[in-house]
């Protein structure tokens, strides 16, 4: 008399694993064709800039490609909110790619949160990405953990340990 209920729970049990992964794989192939049709030109007010659907700051316009094509106004930098040993206030220019950290790197912490080699910014293609090298306290842009490279709009703010930092452009 258990053998039978055994068998139906086992083959419910496998309805129920198969059902999930099918509806993760569906999930998976919407959100990545959703990723691909998400360009789109910006109308209205929004001054030709692109939008990218699924950016790790989707509420942020990414940015401007006509700003790297040479008309000179793209002047990326880090400015320093509050960090110990950085006067609030100084830019930092990022038009190479940046290493921030404890150690010998281009943009030294004196934050003992902060690792050695702790995050990057670098140029991708049009965009500035900023990247978290494995740190151990992690790295946050908006309040939110980096936990791969994500690409950096203007205004966003950027936390390792203590220290803080906004992005402008």
């Amino acid at each position: 008399m258990l053998q039978p209920v055994s068998v139906g729970l086992k083959l419910g049990f496998l309805i129920i694993l198969y059902l999930f992964l099918i509806w993760v794989a569906a999930s998976t192939l919407f959100d990545l064709r959703r990723g691909v049709r998400g360009v789109r030109g910006g109308g209205g007010g929004g001054g030709g800039r692109t939008v990218v659907a699924g950016e790790a700051t989707s509420i942020h316009e990414t940015v401007d490609p006509t700003a790297l094509l040479g008309d000179g106004n793209f002047e990326p930098r880090l400015v320093v909110e509050h960090a110990t040993g950085h006067e609030p206030g100084v830019a930092y220019d990022l038009m190479e790619p940046v290493t921030l950290g404890r150690g010998d790197v281009e943009l030294k912490l004196e934050d003992p949160f902060a690792s050695t080699r702790h995050a990057t910014i670098t140029r991708q293609g049009r965009t500035l990405v900023l990247a978290d090298l494995g740190s151990t306290n992690g790295t946050y842009l908006n309040g939110e953990p980096v936990t791969g490279p994500q690409p950096l709009h203007d205004g966003d703010r950027i936390r390792i340990g203590d220290s803080e930092f906004t992005y402008l452009q």
